[in-house]
């Protein structure tokens, strides 16, 4: 079976709509996959300020706003179809929309971007709130993607994605696991703000710095990284106590810059040991694979990395989401209570129908 899927997701950085259009292909329970076409609409400043500002909103301006933001996804996609020309080939969209609120101990999670909206907007079929049913039944709704990775990387040891927070996932005894690993792209770009850059580009700015040793080991001896999984992080973490926690030692940027990608090298290295696993092949995904210096910190641990081809590192996320889509059309699994901490597996997402 084929399915030619546009995914779509929005991630806290405020970069943009990630757009990729795939052809995923099932033979026997085995999947492959082609991008035909991919690409990032920057938001504008207006769009930046709604989505960042959305968790402050009372509840009326909320879901109007939970409509509108839906209406420029369906654009977008109409638009992403018409300049690739991509007409009459799409069969579905799996959007995983902009995370407002994410409260998993209250059973709550909250995307904005109105899965009928896009429907009415495009004239497709859409699947939403990939989350919601995990969410409902105990899990965590996170990490969302090592089953999709799973899939179309059977052959890694362990995935590791570098995304806003580093995740990690593989097999054990049969078992898929995977957990949320440390704060990653998320504290980088936070500390490379400060010297005007958007993001600390090859890691150039860290590889410039010196480590301090002190910072490093407060960093690794964090309560986190001892506590078993299923286990998830919030932006909140590396927000209200990495980011504190960094600021308050008298180092430049630079050497904050080293000092972190040290700590993130340690704690994929201390993750895989948590997992039980030696050797192998680690598949390095996400934002963070195409930092030389942190893929570098990695290797550096004696650690066997393998990458992807740029396009897939780059749209990983929309990728996956694609996928996570296609098994919900399919009604099959698309969250492991192995994963999530959830009272069973599921099969998550809201399916809109033209």
């Amino acid at each position: 079976m084929v399915y030619n899927v546009i995914g779509v997701t929005s991630g806290s950085s405020l970069d943009g709509l990630d757009l990729v259009f795939v052809a995923l292909t099932e033979v026997r329970g085995k999947w492959s996959y082609e991008i035909k076409g991919a690409e990032r609409k920057a938001y504008t400043e207006d769009w930046k300020e709604k989505l960042s500002n959305a968790a402050n909103l009372p509840a009326r301006d909320y879901f109007l706003l939970h409509s509108e933001y839906g209406h420029y996804i369906g654009h977008a996609v109409k638009d992403f179809i018409a300049t690739h020309g991509f007409d009459h080939q799409v069969h579905f969209v799996t959007t995983h929309g902009h995370t407002v609120f994410h409260m998993p101990s209250q059973k709550m999670t909250a995307q904005l971007g109105d899965g009928a909206a896009i429907t009415a907007v495009t004239g497709l079929s859409v699947i939403s709130d990939l989350r919601a049913m995990d969410i409902a039944l105990g899990g965590k709704g996170a990490p969302l993607l090592p089953v999709a990775e799973q899939l179309l990387f059977p052959n890694a040891a362990y995935r590791v994605n570098l995304g806003e927070n580093a995740t990690i996932s593989a097999q054990k005894e049969g078992e898929l696991v995977a957990f949320d690993i440390c704060p990653c792209n998320y504290v980088l770009d936070s500390l490379a703000e400060t010297l005007g850059r958007a993001y600390d580009e090859d890691g150039k700015l860290a590889a410039g710095g010196v480590t301090d040793e002190k910072l490093l080991d407060a960093l690794n001896g964090l309560a986190y990284y001892a506590q078993p999984y299923p286990k998830t992080l919030t932006n909140k973490f590396g927000t209200t106590t990495v980011l504190p926690m960094i600021q308050g030692h008298q180092l430049s940027t630079q050497g904050k810059l080293n000092t972190y990608t040290k700590h993130i090298a340690a704690q994929v290295a201390n993750a895989i040991k948590q997992i039980g696993g030696e050797g192998g092949e680690i598949l390095l995904t996400g934002g963070g694979a195409h930092n030389s210096f942190l893929v570098a910190a990695i290797k550096e641990l004696g650690m066997n990395v393998t990458q992807p081809d740029a396009r897939t590192l780059t749209f990983r996320t929309a990728l996956m989401i694609a996928l996570l889509g296609a098994l919900r059309w399919r009604q099959e699994t698309n969250a492991f209570a192995s994963v999530t901490g959830a009272d069973r597996d599921s099969v998550g997402g809201a399916l809109w129908s033209n």
